[in-house]
């Protein structure tokens, strides 16, 4: 499947180039703030001495390593939900593999919920430090620029966020190119810096980086909360893999985006052994005066492009947790007419722009912003971890050998980014925590408050057999035509069919029973979207169809029950049925199944859901609303 969509797209090299311009911003923009707020942390307990700037650079060159190169790139991109990733993809696909109703079966998707929520405040976080930290080279090249550091920040992120509705498909060709520059520039710099200074080269030495830990482990443990910036937006290396392949990723990770790192840090930390002051700015420092500008330039585009890719993967994982049953019906258009994958979700834009902006009225800077970082980065590291150790053991068989000897390190070395980064919890370490509670309680919440709703509703509704026999049993008059019935399942009878039924004694010659289901897939093949149930006689006129959805899927029912129609499943034409809506209004009880400020969010969340006539792609002039009250 990987290798179709390569030779669809143009091969592995296009796709690596593309992958340079999604994939890798996030990651690709860490040298600019990564080494100086390492050398920058409190107390400047970090100090440019050959000793410690050595123990840096090997603990920043094997933290890439360990958990870029072996953990994202040899092993979590091999765990692919149908060629898409990330990690609500990661806990469905884990959730399939375990056994259904046992405790992990629950508890993967608990994790799921975890890791989205981290991942918000990831992407509320990283627009604001990447194009800040960009920003920040006026102060270098131009210090009396220095005050309108974050006025440009803000004019920047505001045309960012306002630009998402037009989609990314023009300005998208240019990503790869971009990055591709960007990188070369990356390399080119610290190479220079190295050539003055080869025995930096040494600092890869994993020595240097143990030494460092036994001679000064109270520093070295704090210091380890910055080292972890510089593997900020390795969770896209997985996220992003539905767009890419395997293949693409990990070529132009091997053969571009590691070694220019690499290259850059080695200059960075020579560059800080040849003069300490450079710790307020090492990256800008290391190019000329008269190309320090430019460089502003190109990292501030680096950086509007990281943000694009998470932001892009805020709208993916939005709605993945939507068709997941995690959150409410979102209003999603479509930027492109060629590729699927490119959404705009305009709720999900508005609150990410307004708490971009928050943040950088609120830190004003790259360093103060980093202190707030690192815990979603690594709370997402653990959870990604803990998901893939699962469905390993459940799907591929793994030995307990197996999962200690790849977990142990792994959960080693991410539980000490974790509590290095617990920390700064004061410091605004809070705020992707505070970020991540609040959207995993709305996330919770929809799931538990719909599972309640539905239950209600299908004892109101009463079973769809009996109702049939009470058909059969006393005819109602027919009316010409074709109704198509929205409904949940099979068991109960839709509302607005009953009422239809019992008050006005009619029913349309043709009736459509449709309920969607969204799968743990991304996507659901043509011949496996409709399920077809008679409901025990082909000749009432009376048919249920299940149409199937993957979580990456829109699901646009006319568009489905027009492949029905090509199928020859049913004999109905979607351009001139009537679609019936049975639209439940939820009404606050006393019942204490949920707590009150609870039902007050659940019921804050369906209020504002989006219309299941666009939701469905149904059309507006033939479709039909009939209400009843819920009470939860």
């Amino acid at each position: 499947m990987e290798d179709e969509s390569e030779h669809s797209r143009g091969g592995v090299v296009g796709l690596a180039l593309g992958a340079l311009g999604v994939v890798f911003g996030d990651i690709g923009t860490s040298p600019l703030y990564a080494l100086q707020t390492v050398f920058s942390i409190d107390h400047n307990t970090v100090a440019a001495t050959p000793g410690d700037v050595y123990g840096v650079i090997s603990l920043v060159f094997w933290s890439i390593t360990v958990i870029v190169s072996v953990k994202y790139v040899a092993f979590i991109l091999r765990a692919d939900n149908d060629g898409e990733g990330g990690v609500m993809a990661l806990a469905a696909l884990a959730r399939t593999a375990v056994r259904p109703g046992g405790r992990r079966f629950g508890f993967v998707m608990l994790l799921g919920v975890l890791g989205a929520s981290l991942f918000y405040g990831d992407s509320v976080i990283t627009p604001a430090i990447s194009v800040m930290s960009a920003i920040e080279g006026l102060s270098v090249s131009t210090p009396s620029l220095a005050h309108l550091v974050v006025p440009i920040g803000a004019v920047i992120i505001t045309a960012l966020f306002a630009g998402q509705r037009f989609g990314t498909q023009v300005v998208g060709r240019f990503f790869g190119p971009v990055m591709a520059l960007w990188f070369v520039v990356l390399a080119v710099l610290g190479l220079g810096q190295v050539l003055r200074d080869p025995a930096v080269i040494t600092g890869l030495s994993p020595h240097y980086g143990l030494l460092f830990v036994i001679e000064h482990p109270v520093v070295a443990f704090v210091a380890m909360g910055a080292v972890v910036l510089s593997i900020t937006g390795a969770e896209a290396l997985y996220a992003d893999m539905g767009h890419f392949g395997r293949q693409p990723i990990r070529r132009a990770w091997f053969f571009v985006v590691f070694p220019a790192l690499t290259l850059n840090y080695l200059g960075q930390g020579a560059l800080l052994l040849e003069d300490p002051s450079a710790a307020t700015n090492p990256f800008f420092r290391l190019a000329p005066d008269a190309l320090r500008l430019p460089l502003v330039v190109l990292a501030t585009v680096a950086t509007v492009i990281a943000s694009q890719a998470v932001i892009s993967g805020a709208y993916s994982v939005s709605r993945q947790a939507e068709r997941l049953g995690y959150l409410p019906r979102l209003t999603v258009r479509h930027t492109s007419a060629h590729e699927r994958g490119q959404i705009y979700v305009p709720a999900i834009n508005t609150t990410l722009y307004l708490g971009v902006i928050l943040l950088l009225v609120t830190f004003q800077s790259s360093q103060r912003l980093a202190t707030a970082y690192g815990l979603a980065v690594t709370g997402t590291f653990l959870i990604t971890t803990t998901l893939f150790l699962i469905y390993a053991e459940a799907h591929w068989g793994w030995n307990r050998w197996q999962l200690l000897l790849l977990g142990v390190p792994l959960a080693g070395l991410e539980l000490t980014y974790f509590g290095a980064n617990l920390t700064k919890l004061a410091h605004g370490g809070w705020l992707p925590v505070l970020i991540a509670l609040a959207v995993a309680t709305v996330m919770l919440t929809w799931q538990r408050g719909r599972e309640l709703v539905t239950e209600r509703r299908a004892s109101m509704e009463g079973p769809l057999e009996p109702f049939i026999d009470w058909l059969h049993d006393d005819p109602v008059d027919k009316v010409p035509g074709t109704a198509v019935f929205l409904h949940p399942d099979k068991q109960s009878t839709p509302l607005a069919l009953r009422e239809n039924a019992t008050f006005n004694h009619v029913i349309h010659e043709t009736v459509l029973i449709v309920s969607t289901a969204s799968l743990d897939v991304p996507f659901v093949a043509d011949d496996e979207r409709v399920v077809l149930d008679h409901l025990g006689d082909p000749y009432d006129a009376i048919t249920h169809l299940t149409l199937l959805f993957g979580f990456q899927e829109d699901q646009d029912i006319p568009g489905a029950l027009a492949l029905a129609r090509e199928l020859e499943i049913i004999d109905v034409d979607p351009e001139t049925a009537y679609y019936f809506l049975s639209r439940i209004t939820i009404q606050r009880g006393s019942g204490r199944e949920m707590g009150g400020w609870r039902k007050r969010l659940f019921l804050g969340l369906a209020h504002n859901a989006a219309s299941p006539t666009e939701y469905f792609r149904l059309p507006e002039d033939r479709t039909v609303a009939m209400g009843a009250a819920v009470v939860l």
